[in-house]
């Protein structure tokens, strides 16, 4: 296992990193590694974020010393979302079949937690986002066809686009962590435009589906202070809860999107009119 810690950065300072400053603090490179867990643990609202990419052999979570608890979900909650081939996660020895676009909420207290792919010549991509937990929920296999599905925006606005819900108060329950996928029409490119921000919880993002020569363009900062990073397929932004967190790409792309904090309200926003932006 892999672990890599990310300090929160307050709005002042980040006015004046350049490109480089900028990437080292909210941009993950490498979510995917053949073989391995990589992870990212931040101090918003200390949520982990991460993947998990089984080849031959099964990956064990264990608990790094960043965690501090003997075991990972001691007092953490998880969700594992598949984006590559089929795999499985067994959590304390039931196993759980997750094809491409299937998510698994693990709830505290599950203790024995492993990653595998059925074909490690088509791995299993496993992005896992996990965040504090006050009480234990079941573990709860979750298929797109279960999800809440949404369709927003419109063609005009090259912002049509589909929402699948999965973490989510109105599909399974869980403490804090909310999570989901977003696919992006094709001919549209823009994802949360109109912007906004939720000061009562942080974000992160996994840009995937994405060809290889293409990226996202992802905005952050103060609506007035506004700063963009350039993103690759299978990367992940760490969003702060002061910031704006919208992207457009070359072409049309998918992420997935999960929220800790105050609330799970998914429409608990602070809304910003283009024309206000700076």
């Amino acid at each position: 296992m892999k672990i890599d810690v990310r300090h929160a950065s307050h709005p002042d300072a980040v006015r004046s990193y350049d490109t480089e400053t900028l990437r080292r603090h909210f941009l993950v490179e490498t979510v995917f590694a053949g073989g391995e867990i990589c992870l990212t643990y931040s101090h918003y609202d200390r949520m982990v974020i991460g993947g998990a990419m089984p080849l031959d052999q099964g990956l064990f979570l264990s608990s790094p010393k960043e965690v501090g608890q003997d075991f990972f979900l001691a007092q953490r909650e998880l969700g594992a979302l598949n984006v590559g081939g089929p795999g499985r996660v067994v959590v304390d020895g039931k196993i759980h079949d997750l094809a491409k676009y299937d998510c698994l909420y693990i709830g505290k207290g599950a203790k024995d937690v492993r990653f595998e792919s059925v074909d490690a010549e088509r791995p299993a991509k496993f992005y896992l986002v996990s965040t504090p937990a006050h009480g234990a929920y079941p573990t709860v296999l979750l298929t797109r066809d279960k999800a809440r599905h949404l369709t927003p925006g419109e063609a005009a606005t090259a912002n049509k686009r589909s929402i699948y819900q999965f973490i989510h108060p109105d599909v399974c329950q869980s403490c804090q962590l909310t999570m989901g996928f977003t696919m992006i029409d094709t001919g549209s490119v823009w994802n949360t435009m109109p912007a906004h921000t939720h000061d009562r919880r942080m974000e992160a993002y996994l840009y995937f589906d994405l060809d290889a020569d293409q990226r996202v363009f992802h905005f952050m900062g103060e609506p007035q202070q506004t700063r963009h990073m350039l993103v690759a397929s299978e990367q992940a932004i760490i969003s702060p809860p002061w910031s704006i967190h919208s992207g457009a790409g070359t072409k049309n792309y998918s992420f997935i999107w999960a929220m800790a904090g105050d609330n799970k309200s998914f429409t608990d926003m602070d809304h910003v009119a283009v024309a206000d932006l700076r």
